[in-house]
């Protein structure tokens, strides 16, 4: 961009006292105050005559540490200005990055004489609050004369996009019916699609030789043979509302902000456990190979304006339909009739209903009946204010004592004791 070239207000107020002076000198004849007016006249142009070319020798470079955060943390901008010229300085340079609203206030910086050859480096730190992908940048450089009279400025070089991604909260691990987890859970063997242990073994008699594994029978000396024990994988299935009607509120509190940072600690804990991922929203499924893609896709992931959910509950019925060892739906406001068909999706396996209590419910009983609806039918539903919530009911509606209680595996808010 062309640099501009504006006078400072100490400028403006020599050349408007120049040409007074300059007027009544004419006016009354005195030489004196005409010399005073030209001399005041003369002192911008002069001045802009000295900083010619100044802004074009600035250069910069801005580097994000790092350039992908979860909402709420801290990333460092490094910016470093250098004089470009091996000869002339530069003298009064002020800066000013541009910043979106929800990164707060545009940062500004007076930095002073610059020599030649010369670099200094700003750093600042900037905490988003709110998912999302913003720019940072561009530069806007001023460099001042001497006297304060000319301002020069420029815009230097492109935003640098820097990528949010939602909160997340750890949660416990995983239980089983048998009563075991983690790493002591016992493998399942199935027939039918599994992966091959890598691990050959020693030949026993009647195995089938076209199962020989030559390479490990020449290191070991004797004949060995691939194992090809088949083993079950686990697959997890997740609804996430999505849809701008069913939330509400703005900012990090937003029951929209909610759902998604509960639908992504939610992905990313099945996806560590080793569980294969559908992902579903009102608009069809998500691509969810690995953890980052997840959290990407959240981190740009804007609401809806679907009227119902129909279409994500019809995608976790044909995930149940192909064996999910888990369902987790991740709901704003439900319609009577989406609750209903939500209540449908039915099974053994474990089924959570996260209900964002802050959502646009159409009254303050509308949630009840909705997680009355859902527990009848076997959902365990989990009612959440804050994503830090989670953890805690999480492990009470997952564990295996859980399993040996009410068909809602918890107790929401507004049930009786039993």
């Amino acid at each position: 961009m062309r640099p501009q070239r504006t006078l400072t207000a100490r400028g403006g107020l020599m050349m408007f006292f120049g040409l007074v002076a300059l007027v009544c000198g004419f006016a009354i004849g005195q030489r004196e105050i005409v010399g005073a007016g030209l001399l005041l006249l003369l002192v911008p142009a002069i001045a802009a005559l000295t900083i010619l070319g100044a802004a074009d020798r600035v250069s910069h470079s801005r580097d994000l540490r790092p350039q992908r955060i979860p909402a709420g943390t801290d990333t460092q901008v490094l910016i470093r200005i250098t004089n470009t010229s091996p000869t002339w300085p530069v003298g009064w340079i002020r800066l000013e990055d541009t910043l979106p609203v929800r990164l707060g206030h545009e940062p500004r910086y007076t930095m002073g004489y610059l020599g030649p050859g010369s670099a200094h480096d700003i750093v600042y730190l900037v905490r988003p609050a709110v998912r999302g992908r913003y720019p940072v940048g561009p530069l806007r450089v001023s460099v001042l004369d001497s006297l304060g009279c000319v301002r020069v400025t420029r815009t230097l070089g492109t935003p640098t996009p820097l990528l949010v991604t939602p909160r997340l909260v750890p949660l416990p691990e995983l239980g089983r019916a048998d009563g075991s987890q983690g790493e002591d859970a016992p493998r399942r063997s199935v027939t039918g699609t599994g992966e091959s242990d890598p691990i050959p073994r020693a030949y026993r008699h009647g195995d089938d030789l076209r199962r020989v594994h030559w390479r490990s029978t020449a290191k070991h000396g004797e004949l060995m043979v691939r194992r090809d024990e088949q083993y079950r994988r686990e697959y997890g299935s997740l609804l996430l509302d999505t849809r701008v009607g069913a939330h509400s509120g703005e900012g990090p509190h937003s029951s929209l902000e909610t759902a998604v940072s509960v639908a992504a600690s939610v992905a990313l804990h099945l996806l560590e456990h080793g569980h294969e991922l559908r992902f579903h929203t009102e608009r069809g499924r998500l691509a969810n190979d690995t953890p980052s893609g997840v959290l990407d896709g959240l981190a740009v992931m804007e609401p809806s304006e679907a009227p119902g959910l129909m279409a994500g509950i019809n995608g976790l019925e044909g995930a149940h339909g192909t064996s999910s060892d888990l369902v987790v739906a991740v709901l704003g406001a439900l319609t009577p009739q989406d609750a209903a068909a939500l209540a449908r999706v039915g099974g053994s396996v474990p089924r959570v209903a996260v209900l964002c209590s802050h959502a646009a419910w159409p009254d303050a009983q509308a949630s009840h009946r909705v997680g009355d609806l859902l527990s009848a039918n076997g959902w365990r539903v989990l009612p959440v204010t804050d994503p830090t919530e989670l953890p805690a009911l999480w492990h009470r509606a997952l564990t295996p004592a859980g399993d040996h209680a009410t068909s809602a595996g918890i107790r929401a808010p507004w049930e009786s004791p039993r």
